[in-house]
């Protein structure tokens, strides 16, 4: 069985990178949310348990909205 990989989005970033959120399910049954960020030709690829993906998004909503 290979992974299952189900594309959940993707963001136009400034300066042309982009961010893709993907959700993965491997053949052990593990789920983890898989962050690609893309800038040129690198490519670098994050996979997010549960807790790492909430915290990381709180984050990003707390950064965004700070004064």
């Amino acid at each position: 069985m290979a992974d299952n990989v189900t594309d959940l989005t993707e963001f136009e970033l400034p300066y042309r990178r982009k961010a893709i959120l993907r959700k993965v399910e491997f053949e052990s049954g593990m789920f983890m949310v898989r962050l690609i960020l893309k800038e040129g030709n690198r490519i670098t690829q994050v996979d997010l348990d549960s807790t790492a993906a909430i915290t990381l998004g709180e984050a990003l909503v707390s950064a965004a909205t700070r004064e």
